[in-house]
């Protein structure tokens, strides 16, 4: 009985450790629909990106993922920026389908230049400073993930810093609550659209700078961060930031939990049998509603 309970409190941890870094992915889902009102259906071809990005600059320069960070999140922030100012905002105002189509193509062509860049290979990042785990009494913690969660951690706190504590973050905020009335006494919506569209995007920077230290990357990896980012962003509830971070946490668990009772290929189940219980029971998510 202590070796099963062993097991589920090992397989709990290690489910949270990787929810965290799920939770950061989605935190940047839900930054981009909860301001700018941009379903984005290439979120999880962006992290595909900084995931091939991270491995390039291990192989070519020995940067680590961990170093990688900094760039790579000021770099997408970037991008982010310049993608919604130019791409995206003529398309705001339009029906909903045209921003579909718009993100869904982007999505399509980011997976197939990935696939022609890299090729279908698997490619990995693995640092020997964490190939030993950490004892904390009967628990056996993985480095890596353990490291990546903290990362994830300081990345989210750092956001939700700066929406509560900045100028600019309350004028995001306010944009998100009435764009309007945000455009009546003044802001410029359109710029703070586009921080909103690269805060988002520096999220899933760093976010794949982690994911990449836990699995193995294949081009075929970024439409299964997209479905995987929505089902915790409705999980947790759609424009919530505290939502975000606790459908991370949630599905990670879940998944875990699959792997031990089940099998790890069953792991999709489990996170799309707690999504059909979320919209049962709570529609609006487990944090919608909720400031």
């Amino acid at each position: 009985m202590f070796l099963d309970f062993v097991s589920f409190a090992n397989v709990l941890v290690s489910g949270a450790l990787t929810g965290l870094v799920y939770g950061l992915m989605a935190l940047g889902l839900s930054v981009i629909f909860g301001v700018a009102r941009v379903v984005n259906f290439a979120h999880g071809e962006l992290m595909a990106i900084a995931m091939y990005a991270a491995v390039a600059l291990f192989a070519w320069l020995g940067l680590d993922p961990f170093l990688a960070v900094a760039p790579l999140a000021a770099l997408f922030f970037l991008f982010g920026y310049v993608f919604q100012a130019t791409v995206i905002q003529p398309f705001v105002t339009r029906p909903d389908h045209f921003q579909f189509m718009l993100l869904l193509a982007v999505a399509i062509i980011i997976t197939n230049a990935l696939l022609i860049i890299f090729g279908p290979d698997a490619r990995s990042v693995r640092l020997d400073s964490l190939l030993e785990s950490i004892e904390l009494g009967p628990l056996l913690i993985d480095r890596g993930k353990l490291y990546a969660a903290l990362v994830a951690l300081l990345a989210a706190a750092a956001l939700f810093v700066f929406f509560r504590w900045t100028l600019t973050g309350a004028a995001i905020r306010a944009c998100a609550d009435n764009w309007l009335g945000a455009k009546v006494t003044g802001l410029n919506v359109k710029q703070l659209y586009a921080l909103a569209f690269g805060l988002g995007a520096a999220c899933v920077a760093v976010a794949g700078c982690m994911m990449i230290l836990l699995v193995d990357l294949t081009p075929g990896l970024g439409p299964a961060y997209t479905l995987l980012a929505f089902v915790i962003v409705i999980v947790g509830g759609l424009g919530s930031m505290n939502g975000a971070l606790l459908g991370g946490l949630l599905i990670g668990v879940s998944e875990a939990m699959a792997g031990l009772i089940i099998t790890p290929s069953a792991k999709g189940m489990f996170s799309f049998a707690l999504l059909i219980l979320v919209l049962l029971f709570r529609p609006r998510g487990l944090w919608g509603g909720r400031t």
